[in-house]
């Protein structure tokens, strides 16, 4: 009997050491970590630069209050940080995780309408389905009933535009149209709304746990954009998941050439070494806030010295060993691969991602896209497999947390041909075990 507790019942062996891509358990196990724990360890584990790094400021300092000192390590990785950003995206804010960083982005948003004469600007608008963290605040702009359906009396629930799921429309994804198709939902929400009532447009360039590494169609970051800008709308990019190289690009929405007003990002960015993320704002956004008194929010461990300079020297990592590049060629030939599993398994109804963020989903039926019945677990007997055979996936379902099961695929950006081939081997032997045991049901391709 442990006297932990997280999600559920079950156990899982206990965690040794982890080294590069692989971890080992207790009893000498190996464990390819092919989604990066949740999508964190960008890098890999056990860097010696990173560790080397989190050394010698520990034994500098390992706590320093920003009400009462600045510290050079949060400086300095301020000002990598805003060096890696779109042009004027220039002022960091330092938080924990990812839910602080939506969390701050928000109320950012929100302090600069009211510093501005624009109070009546509250409505954030976000997509469906959609995660973007687990505190109240970010659930309110979550869509995903499973997480957000017990929490509904106590939240202030914010509007929601479909996500742009082309592939289960029945619409061309490579098409302009499409694009526009899905970002005139955006508009006709603002106007339905009110222009003068909507904050801002929180969204994901590349579709997290919620939709399965969703790459969006062509020409819809960049209306998007266009339409923020005609309602004077904030554009808030949560890069928590796909920022710090996981895409192939420092920032996911690099690939569409959108440069949005506000940008929260963690996971990578804190690689797994401690917890850490960060906002970072337009100055037009920050100085009227400081000039009416002050950012009226933080948290205790903002801007922590140990884990800026751990932040920092990850930043190193990934710019020092060209991981960006690597992730995109990596996920180039990982989607090949991906792609070629669902020519084997007629189960596999549709494969996407960009980089090393990469999903398939499952379908008893490619034609009609139906998914396979919720009863049957299967994203989570699949994970459980691939775990047995020593692969770590990660798994969610894809239409509102209740059905339409799939699996990300996001190993660490240092992956190599060689761990590629054994990811594939791992999947083979999950998707062969679940076929193996898969309730037989008329209409479902096994």
């Amino acid at each position: 009997m442990s006297n932990l507790f997280y999600q559920g019942r079950g156990r899982k062996p206990t965690l040794d050491q982890a080294r590069g891509v692989y971890i080992w358990d207790t009893d000498g196990k190996r464990y390819l970590d092919g989604s990066s724990g949740a999508m964190v360890c960008n890098i890999g584990h056990s860097h010696p630069a990173v560790l080397e790094a989190m050394q010698r400021q520990m034994e500098k300092s390992t706590f320093g209050y920003r009400l009462h000192f600045e510290t050079e390590a949060a400086e300095r990785c301020a000002a990598r940080l805003a060096g890696m950003m779109p042009e004027g995206l220039d002022r960091v804010f330092f938080v924990s995780g990812g839910s602080e960083a939506v969390e701050s982005g928000m109320k950012l948003a929100r302090q600069y309408a009211v510093a501005t004469g624009q109070g009546s600007r509250w409505k954030v608008i976000s997509r469906a389905p959609s995660y973007h963290g687990c505190t109240l605040g970010a659930l309110a702009v979550t869509s995903y009933s499973p997480l957000t359906g017990p929490f509904a009396p106590m939240m202030q629930p914010m509007p929601k535009v479909p996500a742009p799921r082309a592939y289960l429309d029945g619409l061309r994804a490579d098409d302009p149209a499409t694009g526009r198709h899905y970002a005139d939902m955006l508009e006709q929400k603002i106007l339905a709304e009110g222009p003068d009532s909507v904050l801002a447009f929180l969204v994901e360039p590349v579709g997290g746990a919620s939709t399965g590494a969703l790459v969006p169609p062509a020409g819809y970051m960049e209306a998007v954009r266009e339409i923020c800008d005609r309602h004077g709308v904030l554009l808030i990019m949560d890069e928590v998941m796909t920022g710090a190289g996981r895409t192939g690009r420092f920032l996911g929405c690099e690939h569409w050439g959108v440069r949005p007003d506000i940008v929260v990002m963690s996971k990578g960015l804190g690689a797994g070494y401690v917890p850490f993320g960060a906002m970072v704002a337009d100055s037009r956004l920050v100085e009227p806030v400081l000039d009416a008194g002050g950012f009226a929010h933080g948290f205790t461990y903002a801007g922590n010295p140990l884990a800026c300079a751990t932040g920092l020297a990850v930043l190193d990592v990934i710019e020092h060993e060209g991981l960006c590049a690597n992730a995109a060629a990596m996920g180039d030939r990982l989607m090949a691969r991906l792609t070629a599993l669902m020519q084997k398994y007629e189960i596999i109804g549709d494969v996407r991602g960009k980089g090393l963020l990469t999903a398939f989903e499952l379908m008893a039926d490619r034609d009609s896209k139906a998914p396979l019945p919720p009863e049957w677990n299967a994203h989570q007997k699949i994970v459980d497999l691939a775990y047995d055979a020593g692969l770590i996936v990660y798994s969610r379902r894809t239409r509102d947390g209740v059905a339409g099961d799939h699996i990300l695929v996001c190993p660490p950006l240092t992956v190599t041909e060689t761990h590629l081939d054994e990811i594939i081997e791992g999947l083979e032997t999950a998707l062969d075990g679940f076929i193996a045991q898969m309730p037989v049901a008329a209409g479902v391709a096994r």
